[in-house]
């Protein structure tokens, strides 16, 4: 075994013993349910854009795009465009690396990979952000419902000009929205790429910590995949990203395609 293939294989039997030890996951959950309150998700940005997200996840869509190498990443929920603004990056240099392979010059505005975003209310000035971002011409956005027809509609059309296809789902965290934007969009997933569907970590934590919000235990995206993943036999829960991440707001969340 040469030496690249033996610290592969270390960092596997890593992640497995991650994943039997129940005393560190709920070490770990405890810790996600103490910073919960200050929303440490909150504090971070990716090239100046807040991202709302937690470093770890930001590091498994990383790896996921970077593995995958989409063509278009359709992202439900915008905020402050952080998210859009890391997937773009990510588009823009699959692009630039495809470039040197082909031995070609890249025009830094060229370029097939799209991130496209959809959100029921896009902040006015959150917009201007996002469209004077130096990356905003890989950026399309779509104001309205993740699950109104027309936008669903309008999302198709759009994906039939892509390939490969990853989708991420983090708009409105209850049940009935998260799996009706699974049944909207998931078909839209590339074998081998991913439904990735943020906050399923709330069905772990106390009720009592969305007492401002619609969803909790029991009404959750946790819930919404696991009634989705009853029917549909496409998709397989990734446990890997998350046994090696821990601290994710994602957990069942990472779902691969693995049929047509």
């Amino acid at each position: 075994m040469n030496y690249v293939d033996q610290f592969e294989q270390e960092v596997k039997e890593s992640i497995a013993r991650i994943s039997a030890d129940k005393a560190l996951y709920n070490l770990t959950l405890q810790w996600l349910c103490d910073v919960s309150p200050y929303k440490y998700g909150y504090n971070f940005k990716y090239l100046g854009r807040p991202i709302i997200q937690v470093p770890q996840d930001m590091i498994a869509m990383q790896e996921i795009i970077w593995q995958v190498r989409p063509d278009l990443i359709i992202e439900t929920g915008i905020a402050h465009g952080g998210s859009l603004i890391m997937s773009a990056s990510m588009l823009a240099i699959l692009d630039y690396c495809d470039a040197v392979a082909a031995g070609t010059v890249l025009d830094p505005k060229s370029g097939k990979r799209r991130v496209l975003g959809l959100d029921i209310d896009i902040r006015a000035h959150n917009r201007e952000a996002i469209e004077a971002h130096p990356l905003a011409h890989k950026i399309d956005m779509i104001q309205g419902s993740s699950i109104a027809p027309e936008v669903i509609a309008e999302v198709h059309n759009r994906a039939k000009k892509y390939e490969c296809i990853l989708v991420c789902l983090d708009s409105n965290h209850t049940h009935e929205h998260v799996l009706a934007e699974l049944e909207a969009y998931a078909s839209l997933v590339s074998v081998g790429s991913y439904c990735c569907v943020f906050d399923t970590l709330v069905e772990d934590m106390p009720a009592d910590m969305f007492s401002d919000r619609p969803w909790g235990p029991g009404n959750n995206p946790k819930t919404a995949v696991r009634e989705f993943l009853k029917t549909n036999n496409r998709f397989m829960v990734d446990k890997d990203i998350e046994n090696k991440l821990l601290i994710t707001v994602a957990p069942d969340g990472y779902l691969k395609c693995v049929k047509k």
